[in-house]
This record gives structure tokens, C-alpha cells and sequence, in this order.
């Protein structure tokens, strides 16, 4: 079964526009890649690993209010999907109609 929720989601990466372009169509995604080339967003969310110049692969749950609601740092990419609907049920993310 699949479940949706009422969410907008979107990842972020340290690479720049064009190449996070060229991902996403390579893997046909259908949600946007943010580009923070200068790293500036990964290293005030504190994921940025200077010593190896990129980020952490974590997923920020945010409230509608902004909050954060939870932060897996621990991400599965076979799992991701799953893994977020279960999280998103758990924290008592409105179901999309």
C-alpha cells in the first residue's frame, strides 16, 4: 500500500545547480535539488563535513510552523521512502486526499 501524505519535500546538496540538474533528470526525480555550492545551508543545519567537503545525508522533518520535528541521521537510500511514511504516520502528518 502506498501511503501519501500533505508534505512538500526537496533535497539539498553542496554541488552546484547545473550538476544537481543533471542527477535529477538522470534519475527522473520529481522534487526539486536545491544547490548550496558554498555550503552555507548544509553548515547551519550542521550537517556539512568540512574535512571531507560535503554533507551528511540526514532527513529534516519541518512543521508547518517551521519546527523541526525530527531528524533521521541515519538514512537508508534503499529504504528512504518507506522509511519517511512511517516517520511522517508517526509524527502525525495529515494524510494527502
Amino acid at each position: 500500500m502506498i501511503r501519501k501524505f500533505d508534505v512538500a519535500y526537496f533535497a539539498a546538496s553542496t554541488d552546484d545547480a547545473e550538476t544537481n540538474k543533471r542527477f535529477a533528470e538522470s534519475l527522473d526525480v520529481d522534487y526539486p535539488i536545491l544547490a548550496d555550492p558554498d555550503k552555507t545551508a548544509a553548515a547551519a543545519y550542521g550537517v556539512l563535513m568540512p574535512e571531507r567537503g560535503f554533507a551528511n545525508r540526514w532527513t529534516f522533518y519541518i512543521g508547518k510552523d517551521g519546527k523541526i520535528l525530527f531528524i533521521d541521521r541515519s538514512v537508508k537510500p534503499p529504504t528512504a521512502g518507506q522509511d519517511m511514511a512511517a516517520k511522517l504516520g508517526e509524527l502525525g502528518v495529515d494524510k494527502a486526499d
